[in-house]
This record gives structure tokens, C-alpha cells and sequence, in this order.
């Protein structure tokens, strides 16, 4: 049992029209408020968020295996748009609609923030985001070895995919622990977590090739056909304070690209926001979908006195 996961209440897959399968997960009540997850890098429908989160909010959290990881069909060449229409026909076939809200962690961001502009969800949560990289602005602030990925997406993509194909499990967890700080290691060192971690990257990986972590990571890094702007959902992002991973800014010039957006900055803790930090991070999206439902928590008091 681990302080920070809870396995799946329940797995399975659906097809879709063009016969391809999308494999899911779900935490929480069958009939608890509908949020998606949209996961990050290479980990599977395994891996959900705050042990008893789910739970305690009322959410029935569904996490998505996008094309080519975990049991999700491979789809070579896809777009962040044909990730949206997955997730529109996701939504229909599971009773999600009409428009769930999201959660979009690490690399998921952006394929989040492409349903969130296409209209495909009600509110929309990014936590530990992985930024757009290849956006000229941040150039000067990017380390040397990042830039020069960002570089080679952009003069060869093709190529570039090839070389992230080269991944496997065990190397994307001695990639994620080598730049973790420690106080995000006392979340991935968990014992409970280990194992679940371990699991979702297992299962990531399971088609025997890398190719829907490297596609994913090839829109990732690259410039994203994503218009910002015209993103009328209720849109908050966070990060962890000592996150060095997923933005240079740790979102600044992200939010103030997208209309309303809010931005919150979590002290003594890093990328593993998402699990160190659960209950409040979706307490508030909880708290955005449903406004007129009277609450009592002290999850506000509680960022306030680390430093909010």
C-alpha cells in the first residue's frame, strides 16, 4: 500500500469506430464528477494520482492510454487534433459527457491543452506541465543538451523519433530519478509507489517498442499547432517550486498566454507534484466544475501556510 497511489478500481479497453482500442483506467464512483487523465511520459493507465483523492472528492478519475502505449492500438503519425477526437469518441462511449473535465500531468499537457481549445472539456487542470519548449522565447534559458533536442525535433523530426524509439522502462526511470530532487524522491522511493511506477512504465512499453512514447514526445518538443488563446474553459496550472524538469519559468509565460488562466506555485516539492499534493490540486478543479456546491476543507489554509 503506498501513501501516494491507489491501484485502479477498474481496467479495460474500448474500441473505437476505426477499430482501434483505447485503454482506460478509472479510480473513484461509477457515478462520481467525470475528469480524464491525461498522463505523463511513458506511463501507462496504471499509474493514477493521491492515494484516496478520487475518493474523498466525489471524482471518477479515468485515465487514458494514448495511441501506442500500455494496450492503446499504435497510430503512427498522429496529431495532438486526432488525440482530441479520440477523446471525444472516449467520452461518448463511456458515458463521460458532455464534456468531462481534464487533468493533464508532465508530457500529457499539451495533448491536454489541445482538448481544452477544441472545446472537448469542461475546465481543464495542468500539474508539473511540460512546456512548449521550442517556443523561441525560451531558448536563451534552456540547458545546452535541451536545447540541442529541441533543435533536432525541429530540423528532423523524423529522425528525432527514431532516437527516442531507443527508450525503454528501465531507462526513463533512471532518467526521471537521476533529475529528481529529494523531495521528490521520497515520493518515487516509496515503496508502494515504487511498484505502481514501476507497473505504468512496465506497461507503457509493453508493445515490445517505444514509438508511442517517441511520437508523443516528438509533439511535445516540438511547436505546438495549439491556438492558446482562444481556450475559454477555466484553466489552472501547477508546479511544484523546485521542479527543474518540465518548464523554465515554471509556467509563467504559459499562463499568460492562455485567457484566465491561474497559476500556482507549491513549495518543497518538485515534479512529483501531482502525487505529494493530490487532494488540493483536485479539490479545485472539483470546486471549478461544480461552483455552487457548498464546501468546507482547509486544503487553501494548509498551501497558505507552505508558502501558496
Amino acid at each position: 500500500m503506498s501513501l501516494y497511489v491507489d491501484d485502479p478500481a477498474r481496467l479495460g479497453t474500448t474500441r473505437l469506430s476505426d477499430g482501434r482500442v483505447l485503454g482506460w483506467a478509472e479510480w473513484g464512483p461509477r457515478d462520481g464528477l467525470p475528469v480524464l487523465l491525461s498522463p505523463g511520459a511513458a506511463t501507462s493507465r496504471w499509474l493514477g494520482i493521491g492515494a484516496g483523492a478520487v475518493e474523498n472528492e466525489g471524482v471518477r478519475l479515468v485515465s487514458v492510454d494514448r495511441p501506442g502505449l500500455g494496450v492503446s492500438t499504435p497510430a503512427p503519425d498522429r496529431t495532438f487534433a486526432d488525440f482530441v477526437d479520440d477523446v471525444r469518441e472516449l467520452t461518448a462511449l463511456r458515458g463521460l459527457g458532455p464534456r468531462p473535465a481534464m487533468l493533464g500531468n508532465s508530457q500529457g499537457a499539451p495533448f491536454a491543452l489541445a482538448c481544452a481549445a477544441a472545446g472537448a472539456v469542461s475546465a481543464l487542470t495542468l500539474v508539473s506541465a511540460a512546456d512548449e519548449v521550442a517556443d523561441p522565447g525560451f531558448a536563451a534559458a534552456l540547458p545546452e543538451d535541451l536545447r540541442g533536442l529541441v533543435a533536432r525535433v525541429a530540423e528532423d523530426p523524423a529522425g528525432a523519433e527514431k532516437v527516442f524509439a531507443g527508450f525503454d522502462a528501465d531507462g526513463m526511470r533512471r532518467m526521471v530519478l537521476a533529475g529528481s530532487p529529494a523531495c521528490d524522491l521520497a515520493v518515487y522511493e516509496d515503496p508502494g509507489f515504487a511498484v505502481a511506477y514501476g507497473r505504468a512504465l512496465d506497461e507503457a512499453f509493453c508493445q515490445g517498442a517505444a514509438a508511442g512514447y517517441a511520437r508523443d514526445t516528438v509533439l511535445a518538443m516540438g511547436r505546438w499547432p495549439i491556438d492558446l488563446g482562444s481556450i475559454t474553459v477555466p484553466v489552472e496550472v501547477w508546479y511544484g517550486e523546485e521542479d527543474a524538469s518540465h518548464s523554465p519559468d515554471l509556467g509563467r509565460r504559459l499562463v499568460s498566454r492562455i485567457p484566465g488562466a491561474r497559476r500556482t506555485v507549491v513549495p518543497g516539492v518538485g515534479g512529483a507534484l501531482l502525487w505529494a499534493t493530490a487532494e488540493p490540486i483536485l479539490a479545485s478543479l472539483a470546486e471549478t466544475v461544480r461552483p455552487d456546491e457548498p464546501v468546507e476543507r482547509d486544503w487553501r489554509e494548509e498551501l497558505d501556510r507552505r508558502g501558496r
